[in-house]
């Protein structure tokens, strides 16, 4: 049969020979040549070179793991030079998986050709070459080709580690110590001194650079907190929040990584040495908190939580257990002291003021969060996250908001519910907020004193009223432009009004000459009106009997009638 068109090659084609890449498989350099001749050679002349030392009592080989794959291996071990034997027991589908891998690792050995290796990818314990030889895993093969890599190694004991059997390795031995975590001190020594901390020795373990060795053996608390660890050897360890949240490289995996399975919890245990700042001494922490840390600490040695993050982990757990007093972030203040919490947070007098009210209507207690929720709790505890009065004012204001306003200005709902929402939307600073409203209802109170009430007198007295108390509201400059839009009487008031504070010069054209002779006849009278007032609302000598004569006397020179009383 002709061959199809795309398989045709002619003489002197180039491409004749087509290279066909496959997936796994590379060119062994030198190098790796000369590694796997060295770790096979090895091999070859001793199989149990793979071996861990054993401290643990093994049971009989059809019930222990161990004991049984440690026969196999002796099988396998006195056949090693047998290729034909090791040709038929790399293929067995059934049986002990170390020796099936042992066997392929042992043929290969036998041979002489190792340019072609196969690569060994995995993402915790890294990448290997090796000879890939029958249906033994690849993880076993690789860590039997690679018996001097101390942390490839321990692959070939996966599946003893999912029975519950352990091993450590380190560049200075390799253990198993059964179905008991008995970590090596050697193990636990060198897993310390290679972490990524650069942690120091003490006489009593081993520590961070802010832990001293007074700390270390006190557990004494410190301001941002710090990890107390023990390991079944007595190996102390002392780790601090920053070195924690500082580190590149994440430290629990850096020790994990040296045993199999890789469990931390069951060779050491961990204690979150804390407490918020002004806790009384020797008082204890809540037990429900402390039992959360623990949780935690556990998921953190497993490798669930990262380094920078079980820190605050555990203080907002102890902190979340706290069900008395005030919590301003770290800080803990006493249910008496309310005050020095009130201190504690940034903000102005009257922003504490308000917070303070605010507390006094409060039927438990409240956790205000740092994204802007709170969260009510039946315990008799104040806590927040954000150690300032705004931002807490501003968290509880829609809840009580109009209570606020109400007790600190008496101001009842109807004019209350106005200011609560335009305060709600625009979140105006509230020490300005709170200033300004106390300055209004300031200025209100004031010119309540004046004997009648806003727009009660007939024009233009009532005209010439408005303009004092707007004066004193906001200043005699925020007048003058009411004073030309006027019509009639009100006009020549308006002209009176700015001869008696000297604002006729830029204003004059605006005016009429009827308006500005009216006008300057009233001009003694409303100067006399407008100092009584001011004298009366700043607390001077005048009265309203002043104020009420004073009126009494411009309203004869407009030719308007009043009560005199």
């Amino acid at each position: 049969m002709a061959r199809a068109p795309a398989q045709v090659r002619f003489p002197g084609d180039k491409n004749r020979k087509q290279r066909v890449k496959v997936r796994g498989i590379k060119q062994a350099s030198k190098e790796i040549q000369k590694r796997l001749a060295r770790n096979l050679e090895a091999l070859l002349e001793n199989p149990e070179i793979i071996l861990p030392r054993i401290d643990a009592d093994l049971g009989r080989p059809w019930r222990d793991p161990m004991a049984y794959t440690l026969r196999s291996i002796d099988i396998v071990s006195a056949k090693r030079h047998n290729t034909k034997w090791l040709s038929k027991k790399m293929v067995k589908r059934r049986g002990d998986g170390v020796s099936r891998a042992l066997a392929g690792s042992l043929l290969a050995a036998s041979e002489e050709d190792w340019s072609t290796v196969s690569v060994f990818k995995n993402q915790l314990f890294g990448n290997a070459s090796y000879l890939r030889r029958g249906n033994g895993k690849q993880g076993h093969q690789a860590a039997i080709q690679n018996h001097s890599n101390h942390r490839l190694r321990l692959l070939l004991w996966d599946e003893h580690a999912k029975a519950g059997h352990y091993f450590f390795s380190w560049e200075g031995g390799f253990v198993y110590t059964g179905t008991v975590a008995n970590a090596p001190k050697e193990w636990v020594e060198w897993s310390l001194r290679g972490s990524p901390l650069g942690l120091k020795e003490t006489g009593h373990g081993f520590a961070g650079k802010s832990i001293t060795e007074k700390i270390l053996t006190s557990r004494k608390p410190t301001k941002s907190g710090w990890i107390s660890m023990s390991f079944n050897d007595g190996t102390e360890l002392g780790i601090s929040a920053e070195e924690l949240s500082q580190t590149e490289l994440p430290f629990i995996p850096s020790v994990a990584l040296g045993m199999l399975p890789p469990r931390v919890p069951a060779i050491a245990s961990a204690e979150w040495v804390w407490q918020p700042e002004g806790w009384p001494e020797g008082m204890p922490l809540p037990k429900e908190g402390v039992e959360e840390v623990k949780d935690a600490l556990n998921e953190w040695m497993s490798s669930r939580i990262v380094d920078g993050s079980i820190a605050e982990i555990c203080r907002r757990r102890i902190l979340s257990s706290i069900n008395e007093g005030f919590l301003s972030r770290n800080i803990w203040f006493s249910e008496d002291d309310r005050k020095g919490f009130l201190e504690s947070l940034e903000g102005s007098e009257i922003e504490r003021e308000a917070l303070d009210i605010i507390l006094d209507n409060l039927e438990g207690g409240v956790y205000v969060k740092e994204d802007g929720t709170f969260e009510s709790i039946e315990e008799q505890v104040i806590r927040v996250d954000e150690a300032a009065c705004h931002p807490i004012l501003v968290t509880l204001w829609e809840e009580y908001g109009m209570h606020l306003l109400n007790e600190m200005f008496e101001i009842g709902e109807d004019e209350g519910s106005d200011i609560h929402a335009k305060q709600g939307k625009r979140k105006q600073g509230f020490g300005a907020f709170l200033r300004q409203l106390r300055e209004t209802r300031g200025v209100d109170d004031r010119l309540r004193i004046l004997p009648w009430e806003r727009d009660s007198l007939p024009e233009p007295l009532a005209f010439a009223d408005r303009l004092i108390r707007d004066s004193f509201r906001s200043g005699v400059s925020s007048t003058v432009s009411s004073t030309s839009k006027q019509k009639g009487l009100l006009q020549a008031m308006g002209w009176a009004w700015l001869v008696v504070h000297n604002k006729t010069e830029s204003d004059s054209w605006r005016f009429d000459g009827d308006s500005k002779d009216k006008g300057g006849d009233w001009v003694p009278f409303l100067s006399r009106l407008y100092e009584e007032g001011v004298s009366l609302l700043e607390g001077g000598r005048s009265s309203p009997e002043g104020y009420k004569e004073a009126m009494v006397d411009l309203s004869s020179a407009c030719g308007v009638s009043i009560e005199s009383t």
